[in-house]
């Protein structure tokens, strides 16, 4: 399958031949496009040319498009089908963890009338245990569908249960065994199993150690374990032991993806979980808080610089570089507060101590002042700038590095002891407090060199 590349023509002739009715021609284009090519498609058709085009789908190709749309294109067009529809032609053909995902996004009433109508009630009721958990939880992330073996069967008894449960997984990464009470025991290798005579258990051959996670555990918690162990699939269990489903990778990727877009928000000054879709009063009510911070603050440097107002009157030239130390002060605090948070992000933050943290901070930072002010200090001296404003842009440069980077892995650190995201000290705070501070700095050391040298 060739790489899909939406374009405004392509849109254009799909729209005209939705518009004709010609089925054969829309699902001949259809039938060459990934589930993700036509979700992409999606948010360019209206309502009725989505549901067009849905019901020239297989039901399994329909639901595969559902599970990659976005969840407000998603919402947008399952509330415009009937929850028979959506139970018998999206929901059964899913696995329970997408489908949980997709029944949750809809009223509790709504949810209850789509379940009501899917025939298996052993997938109705696997979708109600797995709404039942927080989504950002291994249990919220989990789907219920895997295979497992008792330890005390044979061989030729395992590969016939095997076939049975394979009918309804797309994916094997892993054969679980458990014991007849079904705690997990480890795991069965396919080719260990393959090359066994027939007279052997499932308990000769099994693998005991296996990795594993407890329903409660943070979605945080099992990227960590997934990512540093490379597992593709990672088993979940009750408080007792009892394998109760299995996390794949996508779903891992997925949650990664979300957090690093809320990380990212964060950082740059947006509160909320927006898109780019949505409405101009939501993207608004998510921008302001921040910039509201970034007007204080702005008040505040003003009221700074203006209490150094009969300085700047006499000595003018310190105006000049006002632009440049502010600059450096924020990105300088960005880089620092975003080496923190990555660390704590990644759970490597507890390999040492914040003392030990802020000490390397301060390291660098002495390093990158010292090369920073001397470099402003060979500039100013070689263009021959008074010895006054030299000294002080070039001390000014070191103070508010130093100040900076050891603020910004701070504020990060702090934010993380009493339990609050950390993303937030990479934004406009660090940098607004950066600004106040480091003119502040800056007029003060200008002051002083000014009065010392005339």
């Amino acid at each position: 399958m060739a790489n899909f590349e939406l374009t405004r023509e392509f849109v254009e002739e799909l729209k005209s031949l939705i518009e004709n009715q010609d089925n054969e021609a829309v699902s001949g284009i259809l039938e060459e496009l990934h589930p993700a090519d036509i979700a992409e498609l999606f948010e360019e058709l209206n309502i009725d040319e989505a549901k067009y085009i849905y019901f020239l789908l297989d039901d399994d190709k329909a639901a595969d498009v559902i599970i990659e749309l976005d969840e407000n294109d998603r919402l947008r067009f399952l509330e415009a089908l009937p929850s028979e529809v959506i139970a018998r032609r999206f929901i059964d053909k899913m696995d329970s963890d997408d489908a949980a995902d997709v029944i949750s996004e809809f009223d509790l009433d709504r949810q209850q009338e789509v379940l009501s109508y899917i025939e298996d009630v052993n997938v109705a009721g696997d979708i109600v245990d797995l709404l039942n958990y927080d989504e950002n939880s291994a249990g919220g992330l989990m789907a219920k569908e895997l295979i497992k073996v008792k330890e005390n069967w044979s061989i030729p008894t395992c590969l016939r249960s095997m076939r049975r449960q394979a009918e309804n997984i797309d994916e094997v990464y892993y054969v679980y065994v458990v014991d007849n009470n079904g705690v997990l025991k480890g795991t069965l290798s396919l080719k260990k199993m393959l090359l066994s005579s027939t007279n052997k258990l499932v308990s000769d051959i099994y693998n005991p150690d296996v990795i594993s996670v407890g329903v409660d555990a943070t979605a945080e918690e099992v990227s960590n374990i997934m990512d540093k162990y490379g597992l593709v699939a990672l088993p979940v269990v009750d408080p007792v032991g009892r394998l109760v489903g299995r996390i794949t990778i996508d779903d891992v990727v997925d949650f990664m993806r979300e957090e690093a877009g809320k990380d990212y928000a964060l950082a740059s000054g947006i509160t909320g979980d927006v898109e780019s879709s949505d409405s101009v009063w939501l993207l608004t009510r998510a921008r302001v808080p921040w910039l509201f911070i970034g007007l204080v603050g702005g008040l505040f440097g003003s009221r700074v610089v203006g209490s150094f107002e009969g300085v700047l009157d006499i000595y003018p030239q310190l105006a000049f570089f006002m632009p440049l130390i502010a600059a450096m002060g924020g990105n300088v605090g960005i880089q620092s507060s975003a080496i923190v948070v990555q660390s704590i992000a990644a759970g490597t933050m507890g390999l040492d101590s914040p003392f030990k943290k802020l000490l390397k901070e301060f390291s660098v930072a002495f390093l990158n002042a010292t090369l920073l002010s001397a470099l402003a200090f060979a500039y100013n001296y070689i263009l021959g700038s008074p010895e006054a404003l030299t000294l002080t842009v070039s001390g000014a440069m070191f103070s508010v590095v130093i100040f900076a980077s050891v603020f910004g892995a701070l504020v990060p650190l702090f934010l993380d002891k009493i339990k609050i995201d950390p993303a937030v000290a990479t934004g406009p705070f660090v940098t607004t407090l950066n600004d106040i501070i480091g003119m502040g700095i800056y007029l003060t050391i200008g002051t002083y060199f000014y009065q010392w040298m005339t």
